[in-house]
């Protein structure tokens, strides 16, 4: 049994109508997770500019990675390690690479916010290097990448559903023990369903935040402390983190 993952999709100068209509229709199927999108939810503006020219496809990639569809499903409805590792699938095409990787894009996350999560993709040389201004981002999991490790490969086929799974169906991280371990995971094809195996819920697990800044009790205080929290209850205390004025040093698992 094999996997075949999405080859890519380029929308040329010389579009028509039923061109731009399959680049629209591919963008949402990659970068929402293969939802179904009702019609209140498209982006009829973005679609217009794209149509027309005024928008590249990253730059409307861009429009839909920022959309409420996006923010709802994926941002304010998962765990912090969930919302990266689905960043990667589906902007990169890629899994995160390790702990370092995933970790950075939480604390730029949480000090910098939301659409700066999202550039930072977007904006990347890897970005340009792959689709460029007009490719559609694709999975790249069942093709060898130059200079990436075997472990990646695993990764990405670890995030990857088949045709017929959904993202926002999965609030738990699907790679957090194989990152904090720094091990390749087994691959599991997809089934008749087209979903791959489930990996460990990220919210059944604890973990230990490492924070360097103001205490909540003495704001002029500044120090390091650890907090041990339940990976349900991260995102609101990351939140209280952030609010406080401390700053993130490092999240890893410890049971």
């Amino acid at each position: 049994m094999s996997v075949i993952l999405d080859n890519p999709v380029e929308l040329f100068p010389s579009r028509n109508t039923d061109e731009v209509a399959i680049v629209i229709r591919g963008v949402y199927k990659q970068v929402l997770g293969n939802p179904h999108v009702m019609e209140s939810e498209r982006l009829i503006s973005a679609e217009s500019r794209l149509a027309n020219g005024e928008l590249t496809v990253r730059e409307f990639v861009r429009e839909v990675a920022k959309s409420d569809f996006y923010r709802s499903r994926y941002f304010e409805s998962c765990a912090p390690y969930r919302f990266v590792e689905v960043n990667f699938k589906h902007l990169l095409g890629r899994a995160p690479q390790d702990q370092a990787e995933l970790s950075s894009h939480i604390r730029l996350c949480i000090e910098s916010g939301y659409e700066a999560e999202i550039d930072s993709y977007l904006d990347s040389d890897e970005y340009q290097a792959k689709f460029g201004e007009n490719i559609i981002p694709y999975y790249q999991g069942a093709q060898s990448q130059v200079g990436s490790k075997q472990v990646g490969y695993n990764r990405t086929l670890s995030l990857y559903q088949g045709y017929a799974g959904v993202d926002s169906a999965f609030k738990g991280s699907r790679l957090v023990d194989e990152v904090a371990s720094n091990s390749g995971g087994k691959i599991v094809l997809p089934s008749k369903g087209g979903r791959l195996g489930i990996s460990p819920d990220a919210t059944t697990k604890t973990f230990k935040i490492l924070v360097k800044g103001a205490k909540f009790d003495s704001p002029r205080r500044v120090s390091t402390t650890e907090y041990i929290v339940p990976g349900d209850r991260m995102t609101p205390q990351i939140q209280r983190i952030h609010r406080a004025g401390g700053k993130i040093v490092s999240i890893t698992e410890v049971a």
